[in-house]
């Protein structure tokens, strides 16, 4: 039995309703070859707040980029409504290429990794010199990750009214970092400020410390008064610091060219995502001294041939030490 007439036409027949609509499927994507360029600011529960030109615009990803998220310091690509008016949504539909990724794990033992920020040149690593005592284990692997993530890093020691410096200067005098040493007095007079703002001139540095250290403290002091947030205290009995910072931030800093990027105080910092081969490239004094290494050499066992190089005068003995305590962190726990 014919269904339809000798003269059919196409409105006459009844097409089965697609459930996801009835457009055809394509593999061809849109290359949104007009999106705006923009960073990303801060991350909020699927929103994202993004600076393009000189507007704060609020954007959602693009279900196109699937589970490939953006995180604080992405340089992105979006469309929609770019005004930055109130109730507005632009969307992300492109993350570029990044140029420094700085990772960390809740433990050495917890294989999920978590992106603190993206695209950022240096890691400043706060460290309160008392109150509270220093963690020389966690400045460890702060180090590790920041020369694993492409960062340059650099050491900012607080409270030096309390406790000198010197101590921790001279454990890590060898690996050359740089530093600024700054007290409570000099922060509120504002010299210790124009110290560090010189540090991060033209840089987008994050900050990262354990809670306590005075981290959200100095950031306060570095950025102007209407992006300022408040400070917390260090608990008399557990002498830990009390989280003040909820998520990464990133901030401009006013009369320059650098950005803050201010990340929560951290309590443990995992390196089960870091691999260790890695770490050596920080260490261009020690690396040509690997090709006699045996195949996956730790640089830390009986074959390693950086004894070797060191015994020869190619570096100081010092530097090695420095090299292996560092690769030992994930061994170690960070309060030893």
């Amino acid at each position: 039995m014919r269904r339809y007439g000798k003269h059919t036409d196409e409105d006459d027949i009844r097409s089965r309703p697609n459930r996801k609509g009835n457009r055809p499927r394509t593999n061809i994507r849109p290359k949104h070859e007009d999106a705006a360029e923009g960073m990303v600011l801060t991350v909020d529960r699927g929103r994202l707040t993004c600076l393009v030109d000189d507007r704060i615009v609020l954007a959602m990803k693009a279900r196109e980029l699937g589970r490939k998220a953006a995180v604080v310091g992405d340089r992105v690509a979006l469309v929609g409504d770019l005004s930055g008016n109130k109730d507005t949504l632009a969307r992300i539909v492109r993350i570029e290429e990044r140029t420094s990724l700085l990772r960390r794990t809740a433990d050495d033992d917890d294989p999920y990794e978590r992106v603190v920020v993206a695209n950022a040149d240096q890691l400043a690593i706060v460290t309160a010199l008392a109150d509270p005592e220093p963690r020389p284990r966690l400045i460890d692997r702060c180090l590790v990750a920041a020369y694993d993530g492409g960062l340059t890093p650099l050491l900012v020691l607080t409270k030096s009214d309390l406790a000198s410096p010197d101590e921790l200067l001279e454990l890590y005098g060898t690996l050359g970092v740089p530093y600024v040493v700054t007290s409570r007095e000099e922060l509120e007079s504002g010299d210790a400020v124009e110290r560090v703002r010189k540090q991060l001139d033209g840089k987008i540095t994050a900050f990262v410390g354990h809670s306590g250290v005075g981290k959200t403290t100095l950031v306060n002091a570095l950025v102007s008064q209407e992006r300022r947030r408040s400070t917390g205290h260090v608990n008399a009995v557990t002498g830990r610091g009390r989280h003040t910072t909820t998520s990464a931030r990133a901030i401009p800093l006013p009369d320059t060219s650098g950005w803050v990027v201010d990340t929560p105080g951290v309590r443990s910092f995992g390196l089960h995502h870091i691999d260790p081969s890695r770490v050596i490239h920080a260490f261009p004094d020690l690396e040509p001294g690997t090709e006699g290494c045996p195949r996956a050499c730790s640089h830390d066992e009986p074959d390693c041939a950086l004894d070797e190089w060191v015994a020869e005068g190619h570096a100081d003995p010092a530097r090695l030490y420095s090299l292996r305590r560092l690769l030992a962190t994930r061994e170690r726990k960070e309060g030893d």
